[in-house]
Order: structure tokens, then C-alpha cells, then sequence
């Protein structure tokens, strides 16, 4: 290894918190991270890190050289993504955080398209619904869905994410279908985990909000297996159209209040705060914009997306 690839290693120590999780993230064994920080530091005759064999801290030398070499390497991946986008061959890897049902039905296609674009990079897919701390795992980016509320990150919007209110037609046939929000309160509602019902907001086409408390008859913390429990008749359920979409161009579940929709949602695209961002990470982001877009292509045949 030479300097740069030191200077990588020491902040990925840092960023990771220690040196046994630098090395699990670098794929490196403990002892070659450690002599790699030592080297360092005897190059620049400086204590970069504290460090014990329960713990490490920064040194305030440390520190002060952390935040000049992230601007280096900063311009180090910014010289190297204007050489890269001048031939468009995208190399390295990439480590990323995905949603398990959108990242199983829609970003595995979309990745596999981008691969065949860039067969030389390597890409690494964390399928989980877990929320990820990226800086910590070391990943290069991740998705989410829904709002965001960790400023420390960057983001950009990837595509809009609209939810269908929907029931099988042999429930509503027993049930009745509700007409006005209200009416969910008699019905056997099909929770997502986290989704909170009290006092569930749901607004209609004027943009007034209507409050519905609404108990769960059954909860899941998967949207799938919703989907599947909705099909056998088990009850109403509120699920993003990228899971739901197929079963309702097959008319196996039907739109109920089509007049109302939750508040809008978008999937985002998250990163670490860098001066520059590396063009491998701007290729997937555009590419993944480009192909989805504001009407990604789950939404075009379903009234959800015209409300």
C-alpha cells in the first residue's frame, strides 16, 4: 500500500470507531490495518490514534489531520470521476444499504441493467429493512422511503412512492367496500409494523386531511406477505403501489377510497457528507433517476397515480 491507500485505511478507522471494525469493513485482517495506521504515524512522527486493547480515541493531532485528508481524498475521487467520465468505464465497488421488497422486485432489475452498462465495477447489496448507520457499515450509499430526519447525510429524491388503500374483491363482496374513511374503522385492517394507524391521516382531492383511528386485525412487518394475506381475503391493507401494482392490474385487489391518499412519500438515495461525490455513486443515482423517474413505471397503469 502506499500513502493514499494509508490515509484510506486511517479514515476508515475513524469513521468505523475502531480498528477491528475497520478491518472487518476493508476486508483486512486486524494486524494489517494496525500496521498500516503505525506506519502512518511514524511517517509523520505524530500519535494519530489512542489505543488500547479495549479501546481507541483521536488524537487532537489526529483530528486536525482527519479533516485535511478527507478534503484531499476528496479531490483525489474528483480528479479520478473526471478522468472516469470521460471514458464512462466505472471501476472499484460499491457497497450499498436496499429495502427488501423494492430492493428484491425493482432495484435488482435496475442494478442488472447498470452492471451490463459497468461490468468492471463490484457491487455489494445489503437486502434489509433495517435502517443502517452508513458511515458505521461502511457503505457507499443506501435508500430510503418515507421522510428523512438525519441531517448529517446527503440525499437526493430517486422517485416518488404512492400508496393504494386495497382489499380482494371476495372480502369487500362479504364485507361491503367503505366509501368514506371513517367506514375502515368497521372493517379487518392488514398493518404494515411500523405504520401508525392512530390517528392516521388520509387526504382527499380538495387537499383536506380526514384523522381515522383504526385498530389492526393483523400486523406484519413485511409487505409482501401483506399483500399475500390481502389476496386470500383476510382483510383491507395500505401498501405501497411497487408491491402491489401487478395485483392490481390483474384486478386480484381493488382501489377502495380512490378519492384519498396518504401524505406523499419518495424514496431517497442517502450518503455520506463528502465534498465531492465519487462518480461511480453519481452514476447510480442518475441511471436509477433516469429509470424510474416521477412516474416510475409501477404507477403508470394505476388510478393511484393520477390522484
Amino acid at each position: 500500500m502506499g500513502q493514499l491507500e494509508d490515509m484510506h485505511v486511517f479514515v476508515r478507522i475513524v469513521e468505523a470507531g475502531s480498528i477491528t471494525q475497520a478491518a472487518d469493513q476493508l476486508n483486512l485482517a486486524k494486524s494489517a490495518v494496525s500496521k498500516r495506521l503505525g506506519d502512518l504515524e511514524s511517517r509523520l512522527g505524530s500519535k494519530l490514534i489512542n489505543r488500547t486493547t479495549r479501546t481507541s480515541s483521536i488524537t487532537e493531532a489526529g483530528n486536525q489531520y482527519y479533516q485535511r485528508v478527507k478534503i484531499l481524498l476528496g479531490d483525489v475521487e474528483s480528479l479520478n470521476g473526471e478522468m472516469a467520465c470521460k471514458t464512462e468505464v466505472l471501476t472499484g465497488s460499491l457497497k450499498m444499504s436496499v429495502p427488501l421488497s423494492f430492493g428484491i422486485s425493482h432495484l435488482t432489475s435496475a442494478i442488472d441493467l447498470f452492471m451490463r452498462l459497468h461490468p468492471e465495477l463490484s457491487i455489494n447489496i445489503d437486502f434489509s429493512d433495517r435502517k443502517v448507520d452508513i458511515i458505521e457499515g461502511g457503505y457507499d450509499l443506501a435508500f430510503r422511503i418515507g421522510s428523512l430526519s438525519d441531517s448529517s447525510l446527503q440525499a437526493r429524491k430517486i422517485t416518488p412512492i404512492r400508496h393504494a388503500i386495497c382489499a380482494s374483491p371476495d372480502y369487500l363482496e362479504r364485507q361491503g367496500t367503505p366509501v368514506a374513511p371513517q367506514e375502515l374503522t368497521a372493517h379487518k385492517i392488514l398493518k404494515y409494523g411500523h405504520w401508525p394507524l392512530a390517528g392516521m391521516s388520509l387526504v382527499d382531492h380538495t387537499g383536506q386531511q380526514h384523522l381515522v383511528n383504526v385498530e389492526a386485525y393483523l400486523t406484519a412487518n413485511n409487505g409482501d406477505a401483506l399483500k399475500q394475506l390481502a389476496l386470500s381475503g383476510h382483510g383491507i391493507t395500505i401498501l405501497p403501489t411497487f408491491i402491489v401494482w401487478e395485483a392490481l392490474e390483474k384486478k386480484d385487489l381493488v382501489l377502495i377510497l380512490e378519492n384519498y391518499s396518504l401524505p406523499p412519500m419518495s424514496a431517497y438515495v442517502i450518503y455520506p457528507p463528502t465534498r465531492y461525490l465519487p462518480h461511480k455513486v453519481r452514476s447510480l443515482i442518475d441511471f436509477l433517476i433516469e429509470r424510474f423517474g416521477d412516474v416510475p413505471y409501477w404507477d403508470e397503469s394505476t388510478e393511484v397515480s393520477k390522484n
